[in-house]
């Protein structure tokens, strides 16, 4: 796997992806923003360890001194989870983070371009960014939306967050192309509650049907992710007028206070939690930890799709082919191995010419010491010695 020169994955998560094993993105905001010391990491191992039980290697994204991170080491986390100098990071500060040498807590957007980055196909997140109420006005919507939009990603979440403008936010996604499917349900979660009042598009029965659906969509060339609405459990969802009357106060003071851009929403969050009494961020853990599970699955099954895909026999297949005689020539080339040259061989002292170019497989020697042949038929002809790295063979033969 050929690494990107500002990321670094962890041993554990590079030698599952060398693998194919199933690997988990999550984001590192929870650590850095979401709620105080210890409880910040004690929250995340348990995410960790709840992707690992599930079978799939849990990989927390961030920015630590300006290098991309997928798979956190215990001190990098604990550097995250206690540090005040934390910028929560998304698309648009990962150059700067990078050019400084900063440490960044990734947001929604930001831990979906680093899975990206490193060949991770699920994330796993509490719930995605969106269009803010008022944005008619602010024009306050969320980068994950641009993100989703263009980045090949599958995103578990409990919905989008109900501080947003849920109907809006859905729009968008749709207007963007971002399929939103349903984790066993009709409904579009909303994050402490069930159901926000709005539809999915399509309702996944199991793990398999998204998986499934995100092979397809990336088959076809259609970029961008897949938003997973995966509802809380219902033991911990919380009753709608209850959620409702909380957040119309948090934003009403977030108003008077002029609080807007990327501080809102942890503003918002915390004063969410403090009138519920702390109930919501019981809800918002048990639904991270669903969420964990669920993505787990959903990396399993993309990992045995992966497989057997790779396992299928095909009659086009891509293989590097060198050439020996161009198309139309009378002259017979050959590879001495020994030299490590092409050599003319002899002519052909007849009207015949070869009617393709014919060549040989590389790394294909058979007990005789030759390699296979093989003829590539293509509009253009090529000069002895070439190779043509993207040849899709439709007969090849041992030549004797």
């Amino acid at each position: 796997m050929l690494m990107h020169k500002h990321l670094d994955l962890s041993p554990e998560v590079q030698a599952a992806l060398a693998a194919g094993r199933p690997v988990v993105a999550l984001e590192s905001t929870i650590i850095s923003h979401g709620m105080p010391f210890p409880h910040n990491v004690e929250t995340a191992r348990r995410v960790e360890d709840i992707v690992r039980s599930g079978g799939a290697v849990p990989a927390t994204c961030a920015v630590v001194k300006g290098r991309l991170k997928a798979g956190l080491t215990e001190e990098e986390m604990l550097h995250l989870a206690q540090s005040n100098s934390v910028i929560k990071a998304s698309r648009r500060d990962l150059p700067y983070l990078i050019a400084e040498g900063l440490d960044g807590a990734t947001t929604v957007a930001s831990t979906m371009i680093i899975a990206a980055l490193a060949g991770i196909q699920v994330f796993v997140t509490g719930g995605i960014g969106g269009v803010h109420r008022g944005a008619t006005e602010t024009f306050d919507i969320s980068a994950d939306l641009a993100e989703l939009a263009e980045t090949n990603v599958v995103v578990v979440c409990a919905g989008c967050k109900s501080i947003l403008d849920i109907g809006l936010t859905l729009e968008y996604l749709e207007t963007q192309g971002v399929p939103v499917l349903g984790y066993q349900t009709l409904d579009f979660p909303a994050f402490y509650t069930r159901k926000s009042g709005f539809a999915v598009d399509y309702m996944a029965e199991n793990a398999v049907a998204v998986a499934k659906t995100a092979k397809a969509k990336w088959e076809l060339g259609l970029h961008g992710g897949i938003v997973v609405a995966n509802p809380i459990p219902a033991e911990f969802a919380m009753d709608e007028a209850e959620i409702a009357r909380a957040i119309d106060i948090a934003l009403r003071e977030a108003e008077v206070r002029g609080i807007r851009g990327k501080e809102a929403t942890p503003f918002l969050l915390s004063q969410v939690t403090e009138l519920t009494g702390g109930q919501s961020l019981t809800a918002n853990m048990a639904l991270i930890y669903h969420n964990a599970a669920v993505g787990a699955q959903i990396a399993a099954e993309l990992a045995t799709l992966s497989s057997l895909r790779q396992k299928e026999p095909s009659l086009l297949s891509e293989v590097e082919a060198y050439i020996e005689i161009p198309k139309g020539s009378t002259n017979k080339y050959e590879y001495d191995t020994e030299r490590n040259t092409f050599f003319l061989d002899r002519a052909l002292f007849s009207p015949m010419h070869y009617p393709a170019e014919y060549g040989f497989i590389p790394e294909t020697l058979a007990d005789d010491g030759d390699p296979m042949d093989i003829m590539v038929l293509d509009d253009e002809s090529y000069l002895s010695g070439l190779c043509n790295q993207s040849t899709r063979y439709w007969h090849v033969s041992h030549g004797g």
